[in-house]
C-alpha cells in the first residue's frame, strides 16, 4: 500500500463510486439477496476435475454452482475466491448478464452456475450459464498489502488480511489443527474437557496482575481468570483424575512479540503422577501435534532483523529426545566463570547478579536471585527443546518441594527457540504447606509486589478433604503456533490482537 494520505482522496473517488452502483441496484430490487446456494468449491473442483482433458471435460458436462469474492478481472474472465481457493468464472460477450458483469467491481461478491471446462492454459472455468451479484463491496480492496508500514493496518483489520493473504489464512488453519490435535490426544488419554470460571473472586493459579472488574447484582468486585489452576485441582479432589481445560487467560501486563493481554492456554492435570510423567507425555503430545499439524516432526523456524530480513535458520526435530536441565547447572553450564560454590549463597547470588547488571529488590532470597540470574543469562539461549527443571521453592508457590532437596521444587518449564512453552509441577497437596506460601505471597503482596498470589481460603479446605498425588502442566498455544508456522509475533498467530485505539 502506498501512502494513506496519499490513497485517501482516491479511495473516497471509488466508495464513492460503488456507492452509487449500490443506489441503482436498490433502485431495481433486492440489493442484498439470500437465494443462492453453492453445491461445489474451488478446491474440490480441483481434486475432482483437476486431472481431466478439456476434451473429457467438455463431454463430462460437470456442472457447478461457486460463490465466493472476485479477486481479479482479465477481459471475460472473473477470478473467484472461495474458502477452500481460487477458480475462474467465463462470460461470453453475448451472455444476456454480460453487460451487467462488467459492471462488477474486484471484492464483490458473487455466486455463478455452468459446466467446468479447461482454459489453454490448463486452468479450470466456470461457463457462466447463471449469475448473480450477492453483496457488493462498497471498499476496494489494497492493490499492496505487504511491507513494515502495513503491519498494524493488518492486524486492525483482520478480515482484510484474510481476503488477500493466503499465507495468513493457512497459520489459522494451522492453529485450528494445533487444538484439534491437542484435544484428541488428550481425550484418547481418558483426559476429560472442562469448563472452569472466567470471572473468579480470587485470582490464582499464576503470579501476574489481573484484570478488575465489578459484578452489580453481586455487588463485588471480581476479576478476568489469570489461570484456572486451581479451579481444575478442585475437579481432582473432586474425583476427576484426569482433567483439561483450553483456555482463554487475561494478565493486565505489558505487549510484546510474546505477550498479548488476552491468550490461549491447555492447562491439564493427572492424578498419581509426578513432574517426570508430565515431561514424557509433553515431548509426545508435541510431537503428535506436529505431524498433525506439519505433517512431520522436522519444521524450519527463521530469524529477522528490524527490516524484517532473514539473519538466521533454526531447523527442529521433535522425534529427538528433548533435553533436561536443571536451573542451577542450566546457568553454571551457559556461564563457565560462575562457579557453583558462589551461586549457592545468596551473597554471592547477589555478588554475581550485581555483575550482570541486573537489579534486585531486598527482599529477593537465594532461589529468586537465581531465577534472575537465568532470566538474564540462559532463557533466550534455550534454542533446541529443553526442559529446565528444579526450580527454587521461593518463586513456585504451589509445586511441591523436592524431597531430596526441599530448597527447589518438582518443577519444569519447556523451551525452545529461546521462548518458555510450557510449565508444569508435581502438585503441592499439603494443605498446611499450601497456606504458609500463601500467607508469604500475602505478604509479598502487601510489600507491594501486584503480581503476588492472593489467599485462597477456599482451595486450602479443598486440599484438606484430600487432593491425590497429581501433576499439572500448562502449555501456551499461541506461542506453540507461532513456533510450527514460523510466526514472529504472537500478533500474527491471534486473529484480532489488542490495539492501541486509533483516533
Amino acid at each position: 500500500m502506498t501512502d494513506e494520505k496519499n490513497t485517501q482522496p482516491e479511495e473516497n473517488k471509488l466508495i464513492a463510486e460503488r456507492r452509487a452502483k449500490l443506489s441503482a441496484i436498490r433502485a431495481k430490487g433486492p440489493a442484498f439477496p439470500n437465494d443462492f446456494r453453492p453445491d461445489s468449491f474451488a478446491l474440490n473442483l480441483q481434486d475432482e476435475l483437476g486431472e481431466k482433458t478439456k476434451e473429457e471435460l467438455e463431454s463430462l458436462n460437470r456442472v457447478a454452482s461457486v460463490a465466493g469474492r472476485i479477486m481479479a478481472k482479465r477481459g471475460p474472465f472473473l477470478v473467484l475466491q472461495d474458502v477452500g481457493g481460487r477458480i475462474q468464472l467465463y462470460i461470453d460477450k453475448t451472455h444476456t448478464q454480460a453487460e451487467e458483469v462488467k459492471t462488477w467491481d474486484i471484492g464483490d461478491i458473487v455466486g455463478a452456475t455452468g459446466p467446468v471446462h479447461k482454459s489453454g492454459k490448463g486452468d479450470l472455468y466456470v461457463m457462466i450459464e447463471k449469475t448473480q451479484l450477492l453483496t457488493k463491496a462498497l471498499r476496494p480492496l489494497p492493490d499492496k498489502w505487504h511491507g513494515l508500514s502495513d503491519t498494524e493496518t493488518r492486524y486492525r483489520q483482520r478480515y482484510v488480511d484474510l481476503i488477500v493473504n493466503d499465507d495468513v489464512k493457512r497459520v489459522f488453519r494451522t492453529r485450528s489443527i494445533v487444538i484439534d490435535a491437542i484435544r484428541d490426544f488428550l481425550t484418547d488419554r481418558d483426559f476429560l474437557e472442562v469448563e472452569t470460571p472466567m470471572m473468579q473472586v480470587i485470582p490464582g493459579g499464576a503470579t501476574a496482575k489481573p484484570f478488575v472488574t465489578y459484578h452489580n447484582a453481586l455487588d463485588q468486585q471480581m476479576y478476568l481468570r489469570i489461570a484456572p489452576e486451581l479451579y481444575l485441582k478442585r475437579l481432582v479432589v473432586g474425583g476427576f483424575d484426569k482433567v483439561f481445560e483450553i483456555n482463554r487467560n487475561f494478565r493486565n501486563e505489558g505487549l510484546s512479540t510474546r505477550h498479548n493481554p488476552e491468550f490461549t492456554m491447555l492447562e491439564f492435570y493427572q492424578a498419581y503422577a509426578d513432574y517426570r510423567d508430565l515431561m514424557d507425555l509433553t515431548e509426545n503430545m508435541l510431537r503428535y501435534v506436529a505431524k498433525r499439524a506439519l505433517g512431520s516432526t522436522q519444521f524450519i523456524n527463521t530469524v529477522r532483523n528490524d527490516a524484517g530480513e532473514v539473519t538466521e535458520t533454526r531447523e527442529y526435530d521433535f522425534e529427538k529426545p528433548f533435553a533436561r536441565l536443571s536451573v542451577f547447572n542450566s546457568i553454571l553450564h551457559f556461564n563457565p566463570d560462575i562457579k557453583a560454590e558462589e551461586l549457592q549463597t545468596v551473597e554471592g547470588a547477589r555478588n554475581i547478579a550485581k555483575q550482570l547488571g541486573i537489579p534486585l529488590k531486598d527482599s529477593y532470597g537465594l532461589g529468586k536471585v537465581q531465577i534472575e540470574i537465568f532470566e538474564k543469562t540462559v532463557e533466550h539461549r534455550l534454542m533446541q527443546p529443553t526442559f529446565i527443571t528444579e526450580y527454587p521453592t521461593e518463586v513456585s508457590p504451589l509445586a511441591r518441594r523436592n524431597d531430596a532437596n526441599p530448597f527447589v521444587t518438582d518443577r519444569f518449564e519447556f523451551f525452545v527457540g529461546g521462548r518458555e512453552l510450557a510449565n508444569g509441577f508435581s502438585e503441592l497437596n499439603d494443605a498446611e504447606d499450601q497456606a504458609e506460601r500463601f500467607s508469604k505471597q500475602v505478604e509479598d503482596k502487601d510489600a507491594g509486589d501486584e503480581e503476588a498470589m492472593h489467599f485462597d481460603a477456599d482451595y486450602i479446605a479443598a486440599l484438606e478433604y484430600g487432593l491425590p498425588p497429581t501433576a499439572g502442566e500448562g502449555i501456551g498455544i499461541d506461542r506453540l503456533v507461532m513456533l510450527l508456522t514460523d510466526s514472529p509475533s504472537i500478533r500474527d498467530v491471534v486473529l484480532f490482537p489488542h490495539m492501541r485505539p486509533q483516533n
